[in-house]
């Protein structure tokens, strides 16, 4: 169902009705950690979960939050998890505010930064096909070894994923992209972003040839939600018929970096059983980044300037209600 809602009234009364049904919102606790990979570098992760811990202002890469630093998981029953997977070129605080409303809301949230796909490191961002198995190892964490792991439910994890990471939770849940299917589709947009990537990289940088179909499926993850995802036509024509849990889909009306029809619409289209599926009217492409701080904007305008008349704010609070209430309502 197409949801291109507004952000005045209904909002309200979505928040008052979460509010109402769940009791009030939960502090935060944060913790910044290193995950080990045995095939490359350490993963860095944030984790944000419920706690009772007093909170303070702390930076966070180029943004301000306000949690328990290191501060004890809250007491309770066992928590879902969810883990973030971010675009190309981002990092694990990218989303920030989406993974607070979650804890606020009960959950734990995992985010990571992909390894040689990230602000500070673009050496493997064609390596697309690693970015699942990097996420299977950030849940393993999270599951066994992580401190707080006894308050975890295993058999309650979600994913979520924008741009290259909608990718990556699409291969999570089952999906299985061709990727000889790149060049053809690049032959005939030559103008998209992701193939001026391709065309400017060398094929070293992929670390292995796209030249077929790879499954890379987590079975523990059994709710997704998926933004603006990367090579959606990849997927296709039978590449997502396997998936069958839960799936929230998300696209930008004006996306000028993944333009439709071949990225959310064609993973609308071959999902067999149908997503709830948003288009959030006049945003862009980087409007799912969480709302830019003056000093992301000085050094990164253009993943900060949004298109006349859009209110990233008022659309992230839209975006984070609607996030929790379709994770509450299926982990």
């Amino acid at each position: 169902m197409e949801n291109p809602r507004s952000c005045g009234a209904l909002l309200a009364m979505v928040l008052l009705g979460w509010i109402a049904l769940c009791g009030p919102a939960h502090a935060v606790g944060y913790s910044h950690e290193m995950v080990e990979d045995p095939q490359g570098q350490p993963i860095e992760i944030g984790i944000w979960y419920p706690s009772d811990a007093p909170t303070s202002a702390r930076r966070l890469e180029l943004f301000e939050q306000t949690v328990a630093q290191d501060g004890a998981v809250l007491p309770g029953s066992p928590s879902p998890l969810v883990v973030f997977s971010h675009g190309t070129g981002g990092s694990y605080a990218g989303h920030y505010d989406t993974a607070i409303a979650l804890a606020q809301a009960g959950f734990v949230v995992a985010t990571l930064t992909h390894t040689g796909d990230n602000y500070r490191d673009q050496s493997r961002a064609l390596a697309i096909w690693d970015r699942p198995r990097q996420v299977s190892l950030v849940i393993d964490y999270m599951l066994t070894r992580w401190s707080g792991h006894e308050h975890l439910d295993p058999a309650r994890v979600g994913a979520l994923g924008f741009s290259a990471g909608g990718f990556t939770t699409l291969a999570l849940i089952g999906g299985i992209p061709d990727f000889t299917l790149i060049a053809g589709h690049c032959r005939d947009q030559p103008q998209e972003w992701t193939c001026h990537l391709l065309a400017r990289s060398a094929p070293a940088a992929q670390g292995r040839p796209m030249t077929s179909a790879v499954v890379m499926k987590d079975e523990r993850v059994k709710v997704a939600v998926v933004a603006a995802p990367a090579l959606g036509y990849t997927f296709l024509p039978d590449g997502l018929k396997t998936v069958r849990i839960p799936v929230q889909l998300w696209r930008a009306e004006n996306d000028h970096i993944l333009p439709q029809p071949f990225y959310a619409e064609a993973v609308r289209g071959g999902l067999p059983l149908a997503p709830e599926y948003h288009v959030v009217a006049g945003a862009d492409h980087f409007d799912f980044l969480a709302p830019c701080s003056s000093a992301l904007t000085a050094v990164a305008p253009e993943i900060c300037t949004d298109p006349t008349g859009f209110d990233r704010v008022a659309f992230h609070q839209q975006f984070n209600a609607e996030v929790v209430r379709f994770f509450q309502a299926h982990l």
